[in-house]
């Protein structure tokens, strides 16, 4: 998004995906408060997968929008930078950026003092692994559907002129 249509529709997607999260979290908590019929005989399980903890819905929520800016402003930035050219390397840096940041405010709100800190990094560079890797490994289907969306939108915004402030919603 970020690429295509610069990073205050990117903002907008973030706060909209933020939104919907949030509702979706009403959603599980309320169908876990109205009881089950009687014939459904899992409702602890169905709690269980469905009420996370306080902590880690806090810890996602956080992680959410700082990962997700993150990534935003490092393509922004670097679209800048690189004067458009070179999308690949942008797409793989601001994941390993927007989700190193994501990965590290999630498990350490999410987990620290509850497993042990070595394990705590190894789930974090895990992760940042594992969704860089992913990056990577679907660069050539994402280098497509950004080169048809510019030609089909006619569009390829640059950010110039632009507040990074990710709480500044007035400027959409």
């Amino acid at each position: 998004i970020a690429e295509v249509w610069g990073y205050k529709k990117a903002r907008l997607i973030i706060w909209l995906g933020f939104l919907m999260n949030f509702l979706a979290i009403l959603v599980f908590r309320m169908s876990i408060a109205v009881p089950g019929s009687i014939n459904f005989t899992h409702q602890s399980e169905f709690a269980l997968v469905l009420g996370n903890t306080e902590r880690i819905t806090i810890a996602s929520f956080i992680a959410f929008l700082f990962g997700a800016f993150t990534n935003a402003f490092v393509m922004s930035k670097m679209k800048i930078m690189q004067r458009g050219r070179n999308f690949s390397i942008r797409a793989v840096v601001s994941t390993l950026f927007g989700e190193g940041i994501d990965s590290l405010v999630f498990f350490n709100i999410a987990f620290y003092g509850v497993i042990p800190n070595r394990d705590l990094v190894i789930l974090i560079f895990t992760q940042i692994l594992m969704k860089t890797g992913y990056e990577i490994i679907v660069l050539p289907l994402t280098n497509y559907i950004v080169r048809w969306v510019k030609k089909h939108d006619n569009t390829d915004v640059y950010d110039t002129d632009i507040s990074y402030n990710p709480i500044k919603i007035t400027d959409i």
